[in-house]
């Protein structure tokens, strides 16, 4: 297919707005008369509110409210779940009752004339507790992992699978690995905080708030205070970053909405970093053993890929930590099994690759320990147990690209330079490790909706409740329009972040392009299809009286085809009409196409480490990624989604973990400087490259997700390199220096 603006590199539409200052987001919509909310977090981890002092806070200065449960409008939190939401459990009904069940939860909100009074009067507020001991580790005294109610049955993520004897088969293997590996719980901290604007006109509710799923935010809160959905409006045309926080809708939304219902004014609310480690999910803490039994030659005979994942109390969060081992890699034998731990912590969320990417971090460090028991190459173990289907349920791939994509990223890594042999490779003083490892995703894809609004200025205006939490959802739906309408880019104005748009899935799960440009294109089509219509039956039109058929557009004008004479523009054609013309149009997966093909997104990580073995410091050098992803909307904007996961995987594998004080479950890191994340001087060399990949299955568009893939493959990637540079096998995520010096 011939493309004009799809596969071509084409800077941020945005761009100027966010570096002038011209992009708003959630805090930035200051409203007239507004005042300040802020949240009193629970100082214990577990047990009942006893007393709580407010008559004197009550007379500070500026002080409009003090709200708590004792004093709070009962509200009727209908109930409600999207598919982001745990399927078993309830949400927290925030000041609803006096019990604490975990630390940081919201337990009083003060509202105020400014933010410095209401602050003054949080520090000011006495509350004192009834306590009990948390349970907050999931390797502790007294936990206990259950089987997922959601997934004992037709889930997407089962509890239990089994193909064969994997066990038998374990214990006749020739060359077996049994081990286990863990992941500390780790927190998303995005560059924006979690805010919300709320405002009250009679019984309707604008909320600008900072949401990847503003649809599911605006039916939530209309459930909570049993609104029609209709009476609640969200706004959020731009995100500072969210990497799966922003997904749910959590208590600070409905806190803003009931402090502005109370003061009867708008009121903002916005999170502290600290506050952000309480109520706004996290990446749950996972043990995880996988058992791997193969031939002499390398042939795997037998997998087991038990897991284990900490969930709060109140609901049972799943996340797909053993899905990938099921289709990965060629085995007639393969068991999984997967656990959550009911912690008195707050619910765990979805965070980029949820589930893939601790589950790959186990799967391909016993892949790549397999690799050095055999003697043989990774890379050539991968490939001798490369499936022809997904073996799971017999069916094929849509495509899967996994094996295009080591030919292209050992090559440009250089992989052939590597010497196999742990810590043979040096540079000085320096140990040199390589590591490699595969990564997935599902390709995804759900119902979404678009409108394209075609005006007599030659100008496409086009719509979707999407969001952009930064890569590139403006540009690249922009490009998707430009192209099916012919119009150049800066005819294009596409606008996302409100629920008055049509409605898309959550900007999450890799699925934005798929879904919502699908139905862009689908839109297009049909604005095409009016605006033909009306030129047919306009007697003076070039093509007045043609059939349909016999007609075509280019470079968004219509004529007949064969012809080379332009015809009339989409300009022309609704000067005519003398009022602007607009069409829907919607998108989702053929269920027949679904149930026929396995379809997943495959890549391949390479990265170098230098370890030094005198203060085992680790310094990851250089990062190359290969994947197959189908079409490439934007390469620019493809590669630095790639770049952005890549540090990610970085982090995961060598600094990000949330500790929590075991007394009563605070994180104890609940800030930028304890909680490791990569800066400027930490980020290596890193590439992403793309294979020639065409998948017309997955839909019409022929993409493929990339923002969680990009992640995935990237920390067992550099676990391995360690390894290879030291020889010593860490199992553990983050990887410390204490890790290096340890014996």
């Amino acid at each position: 297919m011939t493309t004009q603006f799809i596969g071509k590199s084409q800077s941020r539409v945005d761009g100027p707005r966010k570096v002038s200052g011209g992009a708003r987001y959630a805090a930035d919509f200051n409203q007239p008369g507004q005042a300040y909310a802020v949240i009193v977090s629970a100082t214990a981890g577990l047990g009942r509110i006893s007393g709580m002092e407010t008559a004197a806070v009550e007379r500070m200065p500026g002080v409009l409210a003090v709200i708590t449960h004792r004093n709070a409008e009962k509200l009727p939190y209908l109930p409600h779940k999207a598919g982001i939401d745990p399927a078993i459990g309830e949400r927290l009904h925030v000041l609803q009752d006096d019990e604490v069940r975990f630390f940081g939860q919201p337990v009083a909100l003060i509202v105020a004339e400014t933010l410095d009074q209401a602050e003054r009067a949080v520090a000011a507020l006495r509350i004192s507790y009834e306590v009990r001991q948390p349970l907050v580790d999931p390797t502790g005294s007294g936990a206990e992992q259950v089987v997922p109610e959601a997934g004992r049955a037709g889930s997407r993520i089962p509890a239990d699978r089994a193909r064969g004897d994997a066990d038998g088969a374990l214990a006749g293997a020739a060359v077996t690995v049994d081990e286990t590996y863990t992941m500390a719980r780790e927190n998303h901290n995005p560059m924006e905080p979690h805010a919300t604007v709320a405002a009250w006109s009679g019984d309707r509710l604008t909320l600008w708030s900072k949401s990847q799923y503003l649809v599911n935010e605006q039916a939530e809160i209309a459930a909570v205070f049993g609104l029609p959905v209709e009476n609640v409006e969200v706004i959020c045309p731009f995100v500072g970053g969210a990497f799966g926080t922003s997904l749910r809708t959590w208590p600070h939304v409905t806190l803003a909405a009931l402090a502005a219902r109370r003061v009867r004014r708008p009121v903002k609310l916005v999170l502290t970093r600290k506050q952000m480690f309480f109520t706004t999910g996290h990446r749950p803490r996972t043990m995880q053993r996988i058992a791997l039994g193969a031939t002499k030659e390398g042939k795997l005979k037998g997998i087991i890929h038990e897991g284990a994942g900490e969930t709060s109390r109140h609901e049972q969060f799943m996340e797909a930590l053993t899905a990938v081992t099921d289709y990965m890699y060629s085995c007639p034998n393969v068991r999984t099994r997967y656990r959550l731990v009911q912690l008195d912590t707050g619910t765990p969320n979805h965070m980029r690759g949820p589930g893939e990417s601790s589950g790959m971090f186990a799967l391909e460090s016993a892949i790549d320990e397999l690799s050095y028991k055999l003697g043989i190459d990774p890379i050539e173990l991968k490939r001798r147990n490369e499936p022809e289907v997904d073996e799971t349920e017999g069916k094929p791939f849509s495509s899967r690209s996994l094996m295009q994509c080591y030919t292209l990223g050992a090559e440009r890594f250089g992989w052939a330079r590597r010497n196999p042999e742990p810590r043979s490779m040096r540079d000085g003083r320096l140990l040199i490790g390589m590591g490699v490892a595969s990564a997935t995703y599902p390709a995804f894809h759900a119902p979404s909706s678009a409108r394209v609004r075609l005006l007599a200025s030659g100008v496409a205006e086009v719509e979707a409740a999407a969001s952009d939490m930064g890569p590139g959802t403006y540009t690249s739906m922009t490009q998707v329009a430009a192209e099916f309408l012919g119009l150049p880019l800066e005819r294009v104005r596409f606008r996302l972040g409100r629920t008055d748009y049509p409605q898309t899935p959550s900007h999450g799960g890799s699925w934005t392009m798929a879904s919502v440009g699908s139905a862009i294109r689908a839109a297009c089509i049909e604005a095409q299809t009016q605006a033909a219509r009306l030129a047919v039956a306009d007697a003076g039109s070039p093509v007045a009286g043609a059939s349909l058929d016999d007609l075509e557009w280019s470079d968004g004008r219509l004529r007949r085809r064969g012809e080379t004479t332009p015809g009339p523009s989409y300009q022309d054609i609704v000067a005519k009409r003398g009022v602007s013309i607009e069409a829907g149009g919607s998108a989702q997966r053929d269920p027949e196409v679904a149930a026929k093909y396995s379809m997943h997104s495959f890549g391949a990580v390479f990265a170098e480490v230098a370890v030094d073995p005198d203060v085992g410091t680790i310094r990851v050098r250089r990062i190359v990624g290969a994947y197959g992803i189908g079409r490439v909307v934007n390469p620019l904007l493809a590669r630095s989604q790639c770049t952005g996961g890549m540090v990610g995987g970085m982090s995961m594998a060598l600094m990000e973990q949330t500790a929590l004080d075991p007394r009563d479950g605070r994180p104890v890191n609940a800030h930028m400087a304890d909680y490791l994340m990569p800066v400027n001087l930490d980020i290596p060399h890193m590439e992403a490259h793309f294979v020639d990949e065409v998948d017309p299955h997955v839909n019409p568009l022929g993409v493929k997700g990339l923002g969680e893939i990009a992640l995935v493959g990237t920390a067992p990637a550099i676990a391995n390199a360690v390894f290879h540079a030291t020889g010593k096998r860490v199992r553990n995520l983050p990887i410390r220096i204490e890790d290096m010096l340890t014996s």
